[in-house]
This record gives C-alpha cells, sequence and structure tokens, in this order.
C-alpha cells in the first residue's frame, strides 16, 4: 500500500499545474506538447512529492522538475515578449511551489556529516537567489513589461558582458580609491582614537556627544561640502567615507572596551599589568566582537556613501556618476548592472569580514 505524506506546497503546486490546462500553449512561440510536458513535469513532482520518500530522493526529484519547468517556461519566451497567458503563470507557480517544497525539505534533512551540513547551509540561499532571478525573468517578459521600468535579468547580464572595461573603470574609482581607502582612514582613525579616550575618559565625554550629532547629519548634506572642500575626485568621496566609518568605530570600540568584567581587571591588576598591558591581553580580545560589529556596519556604509557622493559631482567615471548618468539616458539595464557590481563587492566585502571575524572571535560562545 502507498503511504501518503501529503504537503501544502505540493498541493497547491498540483492544483496550479491542473489550471494551467486551461490556457495552451503558454506563449505565442511555445507548442502546445512543450506546454503540456511543463504541466506534466510539475504535476506529477508534486504527487511524487506527497509519498513518504526518502528526504534526499525527494530533493533530487523537486530540484529536477521545479528547474527543468522553469527553463522550458523561460525558454519558451523566446520572440514571444509579453504574450504569456495564464496558463504560463499557473505553471510557473506551480514550479515556485516546488522549489519551496525542495527548501523546507533541504532544510528539515538530518544530517550528521559537518561537510554535509555545509552544502546544504550552501544550497539553500543559493535556490532562493536564482528563484529570484527565474521570477524576475519570467514576470518580466513573459508579462511585457517595459524595459524602462524593470529590464530582465537577461539583458542586465547582456550588458555587464558587453561593458566590462566601464565597470571595471568604475570599479577602480569608486571601490578601489574612494571606499577602500576612505574605510581604512575612518575605521583606523576610529580606532585610534576611541583606544585615547578610553585611556582619558575627557575624550569620551567630549567626543560621544558629537558622533551622536553627526551621525543624525544626513549623507546628501555631507557630501556637497565635501565634495567643495576637497575636488571632483576621489578624494572628496573618501572624505564622505570617512566621515561616515569613523564614528561607528569609535562608539562600538568604546563600547567593547568597557565590557570587561572588574573581576578579570583586578586579577590582572594582582599580576602587576600596567594599562596598555591590560589593553592588549585582556580588554582588546574581549572588544573584538564589538569591533567586527563596527568594520561590517562601515562596509556597507562605506559603499553607500561613496556612491550616492558621486552623485554630486564626480570624474566621468565611478559608480555613482554612471548611475545617475544611465538614468538620464533611459539605459536601465546599465543602471541594473552597476547596482548588480555594487551587490556583490559589499557582499564579498562583508563575507571576507565574517569570516575573519570567525577566525579571530573562535572563542565566543556564538561560534559554539
Amino acid at each position: 500500500m502507498i503511504a501518503f505524506r501529503p504537503n501544502w506546497q505540493a498541493i497547491a503546486a498540483f492544483l496550479a499545474g491542473l489550471a494551467s490546462l486551461v490556457a495552451l500553449p503558454f506563449t505565442a512561440t511555445m507548442e502546445t506538447g512543450a506546454s503540456l510536458l511543463v504541466t506534466v513535469i510539475v504535476v506529477g513532482a508534486s504527487v511524487l512529492s506527497m509519498l513518504k520518500l526518502r528526504p534526499a530522493v525527494e530533493a533530487v526529484i523537486l530540484a529536477v522538475a521545479s528547474h527543468g519547468a522553469a527553463w522550458l517556461l523561460i525558454g519558451g519566451l523566446e520572440d514571444a515578449f509579453g504574450t504569456a497567458t495564464f496558463g504560463y503563470f499557473a505553471s510557473l507557480a506551480a514550479a515556485w511551489l516546488l522549489a519551496w517544497r525542495l527548501v523546507t525539505v533541504l532544510s528539515e534533512m538530518k544530517l550528521t556529516s559537518v561537510t554535509a551540513q555545509r552544502t546544504v547551509s550552501l544550497i539553500v540561499p543559493a535556490i532562493f537567489g536564482i528563484w529570484i532571478l527565474i521570477l524576475w525573468e519570467a514576470l518580466t517578459r513573459g508579462g511585457g513589461v517595459p524595459f524602462v521600468l524593470l529590464p530582465p535579468p537577461s539583458s542586465i547580464g547582456a550588458r555587464i558582458v558587453t561593458s566590462t572595461n566601464i565597470l571595471a573603470a568604475d570599479f577602480v574609482q569608486t571601490v578601489l580609491k574612494a571606499v577602500f581607502i576612505g574605510y581604512l582612514i575612518g575605521t583606523l582613525s576610529g580606532f585610534v582614537v576611541a583606544v585615547l579616550a578610553d585611556r582619558f575618559r575627557f575624550l569620551a565625554a567630549g567626543l560621544l556627544p558629537i558622533g551622536n550629532m553627526v551621525a543624525a547629519l544626513p549623507m546628501i548634506g555631507i557630501a556637497p561640502i565635501m565634495v567643495i572642500w576637497f575636488g571632483f575626485d576621489w578624494h572628496s568621496k573618501a572624505a564622505v567615507v570617512v566621515v561616515m566609518t569613523f564614528f561607528p568605530m569609535l562608539v562600538n570600540t568604546l563600547a567593547g572596551l568597557a565590557a570587561t568584567g572588574h573581576m578579570e581587571r583586578d586579577l590582572m591588576r594582582t599580576y602587576g599589568a600596567s594599562h596598555w598591558q591590560v589593553l592588549g591581553k585582556l580588554r582588546l580580545p574581549v572588544a573584538m566582537p564589538f569591533i567586527f560589529n563596527a568594520l561590517k556596519i562601515n562596509s556597507t556604509l562605506a559603499l553607500i556613501g561613496a556612491i550616492v557622493a558621486e552623485f554630486f559631482g564626480t570624474p566621468v567615471v565611478g559608480m555613482g556618476f554612471r548611475i545617475s548618468t544611465e538614468v538620464g539616458r533611459m539605459n536601465l539595464d546599465m543602471v541594473w548592472a552597476e547596482i548588480a557590481l555594487a551587490a556583490v563587492v559589499g557582499s564579498l566585502f562583508y563575507g571576507l569580514l565574517a569570516l575573519a571575524e570567525r577566525i579571530v572571535t573562535f572563542w565566543h560562545p556564538s561560534y559554539r
């Protein structure tokens, strides 16, 4: 006797697959046979998902069915912009529900191998990202969304491939010059001032109120002033980044240095340790989670600050400059290409800092 294990994603996918049969073919260029094949795939996979299969087997079936159906649906949009029918969107919803079920199955799998756990932890967010692109592509092309409102990912990818020289020059101008230099100056100076303010309390009493005031200043008000002071090149953008990253590092480092308990400090004093020995051997290691928290916050603030600052005056290169000019020309694919570049750079920067934090603060309870 076959045992069933119903789940709502599979039931909804089954019903959506059946509903897609009311409008065949799915697009103007997609043959009826191909449309029926998509329906068979999603309906069959939804039925199999309701059987009591091993989680690994169910995951393989769902992965092949959901992504295979999506591939056929997107392929059916070739030379058929804006001609998708109700059946197309119903089958797309069914494939998406199967992918949702796939993520659920992967998340609930009980794995004993550490390697397998880490692999699954990478696969799940990858599926989320892939399906954001699939839905974006299918909905914009199938629904006939105007290019100037939202270009499909395929057009953005084509623009990235054909504009690598422009993107590389913008990357060097914005990231390697303005962001990294401003980030290093802002975070290092904030850290040094925090150490001095911890040693001389009058500095902390005077700087923290100023830090709160500067944090409340609008970035669009600071950027034009820095352009006037430091010129139109990357120096003014780096200055904006310094202002935006200095005080988060200052505040977080002071909070981290104050996190050490009195018992630990008294113990170090009984050993005859000086102020700087206590700082280096006890207080700074304890403050590392706070310092890395500031570094991660500043990694996003620095990129945002540099890009926005380029809106207020820059040479004919830079990510912010490119975004502002290409919007005026209605070249939205280039705008999204710059946004994608900024997203990748910001994610990699944040990820490297998170990895460094894990290595340095391996002793923290959150990593046990």
